[in-house]
């Protein structure tokens, strides 16, 4: 059986002034059942029954193919694309074959931009036609060889204002960063690196943008640092200030931000009082 959207090898059936016919069996069969392999693509000196390796599509013309170029992904996998153009219908992505890979607007979760990379799945759509989808839930796994504190990276894939932001480890597998942990806006289709806080029972990983704690207050007290130095050594901010005022200016919680004050405090680095903070000269 020949497939659409995989990688498969089949065998050359008969020969065409445009190319060669391709099977599923090194027995000849004739014209049914057979797909085209383009001349170009053909292999040199190749010859009826000869196994070939192949990628199976459909051309511009909505026709099945075969190609010998390997594109970035088949059926059921994911992988980082650029978007080469946009149109009504939806964005069209590179992904390694002459015929660009469409990613309809139904299966955007945020508008797409030209020139711009999202992760993507490939599945075949209710035409029979090889479609992208950014709604890649599905296709990730849930038996990473990952432990708690390891260092991992992947790429943004979906938000939820209540929860979080969700992440594709490597690409493939489930991971996710809930709100506390998140220290700066990530958009959809960024790379980031995190530390697995830890491993759920059903295998998806829970990250954080956070060094552990101790190393953490050494990053949060220098941002705060930083951000005094910028702000001619004065900031309206203290340990009575606004959760949500202190995670919008600095990208921590409150607790985090007392504890790294405190220490910059006992440093004698810094004055605190009822209007804010600010650094001690020397």
């Amino acid at each position: 059986m020949i497939e659409l959207g995989v990688k498969q090898k089949l065998y050359i059936d008969h020969k065409t002034d445009f190319g060669v016919y391709l099977s599923d069996t090194p027995e000849r069969n004739g014209k049914s059942d057979c797909v085209l392999l383009p001349k170009k693509q053909v292999p040199q000196n190749a010859k009826i029954g000869d196994e070939v390796e192949v990628f199976v599509y459909r051309d511009s013309k909505d026709r099945e193919i075969a190609t010998t170029n390997m594109p970035k992904l088949q059926l059921g996998e994911l992988a980082v694309l650029e978007v080469a153009q946009v149109n009504n219908i939806g964005g069209f992505m590179y992904w390694g074959l002459e015929k660009d890979l469409l990613l309809p607007y139904s299966e955007q979760i945020v508008k797409v931009q030209k020139g711009d990379k999202y992760l993507v799945g490939l599945y075949i759509d209710k035409s029979d036609r090889l479609c992208a989808t950014m709604k890649v839930y599905d296709f990730l796994r849930t038996d990473s060889p990952y432990k708690a504190d390891d260092i991992v990276q992947g790429t943004v894939y979906g938000k939820n204002p209540e929860y979080g932001v969700f992440v594709a480890v490597d690409n493939k597998y489930n991971g996710m960063l809930q709100n506390k942990e998140i220290v700066r806006k990530l958009r959809i289709g960024e790379t980031v690196q995190a530390r697995v806080l830890s491993v759920r029972e059903d295998g998806k990983l829970n990250l954080s943008l956070r060094e552990k704690a101790h190393l953490q207050m050494d990053v949060d007290s220098a941002k705060i640092m930083e951000k005094l130095q910028e702000n001619d050594g004065a900031l309206p901010y203290h340990d009575k200030s606004a959760p949500e005022d202190i995670r919008s200016e600095f990208g921590m919680s409150k607790n985090e931000f007392k504890r790294a004050i405190g220490r910059l405090y006992k440093d004698k680095k810094i004055k605190i009082s009822n209007t804010g903070i600010t650094l001690i000269e020397k």
